[in-house]
């Protein structure tokens, strides 16, 4: 959002909740005291102040007043505002520009339901066609593709690359990081040049690269980086460090071409989180899993039951032919307010079903079947419940959802896929499941995620660093994952 010469009514319009406080851009503030109605907040442009080669600018709040004040230089500008930092208040991020360009910056401002930015640069966007090459290597897929795009017609997926590493991993019953970011080094090229052979184009005609950042393996996350820096900075292009979780939530509008706000239920091997798409850059959790994925809990089931990996494919199979109702597992959280999930207890009663019926006697196929479709169904049942409570807390802060996506790899599952139709249908709701090829990893998510920035105006980074862990959203409390490493979702 831009504020411009009125920035009450710019703000207002931006914010979501009648609830707001005001924070330092970029990570969340480590105390956030002052929570006011937004009415009661009042704001005023930033402007540069030749004599000081300051910019200021202000929030009153309850009859308070707090000042921004930034200079060119980072050390002064914290000095400045390390009272306000105490107090949780008004606060903002400083970086040696132009006077030209901080003339233009403006006040942050953070609200409890979603983030409004005022960046230090005016945007760019940008309006014509775009070709994007896509990379992709967070975990076990080394991926690949090529992305057009022009505004207002529907994406064109022009090449499709994903070498996976299967072979390499079965025999130790799971992904072993070192062996697939040395798979990843080895094969990035390879997949890149396929990819280009099959879309009929040259380095020249890229218009960006875009990789995988974060979540991820953080070998495989910095093959990728070093790879794509390479490729952006012999062909002159600018690079997209993506976030994983971003391309699979915006693959609705890769495929559908969904409009903002939407939501979205990713679940995966690793996340599991309802989110608010508002924009490119934005997004607002509304739950998530408080343990394990459900990707993880599928992997961890198929092992206690001696299937394949990976888990999902495996105990999909098995359950077909399986009775859902024979043994009938727990459903974690089920009733509880709110839109959060639990799977670890499933896995656990997994393993005391298979305990149980091997008291007397092996397991029979018929045996691991029904648990498998026991299983199966306690997950889509979950999955079902909860979406029902996302679709309404979504509603209540961003009107009644048109759209409901699903992603990552979990949503493969057919059965899964029917449960979440059936919520959908229910409520007039549009349910969009990305072909399965594109739920799992792959290249075009990270292609289109590129091209959605671009289209705002976020402008390339060479220096672009692996995050193991990656929240997209940074405004609410997280949920899981703390210490040094920090939240995971």
């Amino acid at each position: 959002a831009t504020i411009g010469s009125n920035p009450a009514a710019a703000a207002a319009a931006a914010v979501a909740s009648p609830m707001q406080y005001a924070g330092i851009c970029g990570d969340p503030p480590r105390r956030a005291v002052a929570r006011t109605a937004f009415s009661e907040v009042s704001t005023t442009a930033a402007k540069f102040e030749r004599s000081t080669s300051r910019i200021v600018g202000t929030i009153v709040s309850n009859g308070e007043t707090r000042m921004s004040n930034r200079s060119g230089r980072r050390a002064e500008s914290r000095a400045a505002n390390r009272s306000a930092e105490r107090r949780g208040r008004v606060t903002t991020m400083a970086q040696s520009l132009h006077p030209a360009a901080l003339a233009v910056s403006l006040l942050s401002i953070r609200v409890n339901a979603t983030r409004i930015v005022m960046p230090l640069r005016p945007r760019n966007p940008t309006r014509r066609q775009l070709t994007v090459l896509g990379l992709e290597s967070s975990c076990d897929d080394t991926a690949a593709a090529i992305v057009e795009h022009s505004p207002g017609e529907t994406a064109r997926i022009r090449s499709f690359v994903v070498l996976g590493q299967h072979s390499l991993h079965v025999s130790h019953g799971g992904v072993v990081p070192e062996i697939a970011a040395r798979a990843h080094a080895t094969r990035l090229d390879l997949a890149t040049e396929e990819a280009m052979g099959k879309a009929g184009i040259s380095l020249p005609e890229i218009d960006a690269i875009a990789v995988t950042a974060g979540p991820g393996l953080i070998g495989g996350l910095m093959a990728g980086i070093a790879f794509a820096q390479g490729v952006a900075l012999g062909a002159g292009r600018p690079l997209h460090g993506i976030n994983h979780l971003a391309g699979h939530a915006l693959t609705a509008r890769l495929t559908h071409q969904v409009g903002f706000p939407f939501p979205v239920l990713i679940a995966s091997g690793g996340h599991c989180q309802f989110l608010a798409v508002l924009a490119p850059d934005r997004f607002l959790r509304l739950g998530g899993t408080i343990d394990d994925a459900p990707g993880e809990a599928f992997d961890k089931s198929a092992r206690l039951l001696g299937l394949g990996q990976p888990g999902g494919p495996a105990v999909e199979e098995a359950a077909k032919s399986g009775d859902p109702e024979r043994i009938r597992l727990p459903r974690p959280l089920s009733g509880k307010q709110g839109c959060n999930l639990s799977f670890s207890g499933l896995k656990t009663s997994v393993g005391r079903a298979c305990e149980g019926l091997r008291r007397n006697r092996e397991l029979a196929s018929g045996d691991i079947a029904d648990i498998c479709a026991g299983f199966q169904r306690a997950v889509s049942d979950i999955l079902a419940e909860k979406t029902e409570v996302a679709l309404g807390m979504f509603a209540e802060r961003f009107g009644r959802a048109l759209d409901f996506a699903v992603c990552g790899g979990v949503a493969a599952n057919s059965e899964i896929r029917s449960a979440l139709d059936a919520v959908c249908s229910d409520r007039s709701v549009r349910f969009i499941a990305p072909d399965p090829s594109l739920c799992t990893d792959n290249g075009a998510m990270i292609a289109w995620a590129g091209i959605e920035l671009m289209r705002v105006g976020v402008p390339g980074d060479l220096k672009v660093r692996a995050r193991p862990r990656w929240p997209l959203d940074r405004v609410s409390e997280p949920i899981l994952g703390h210490g040094k490493r920090g939240p995971k979702s």
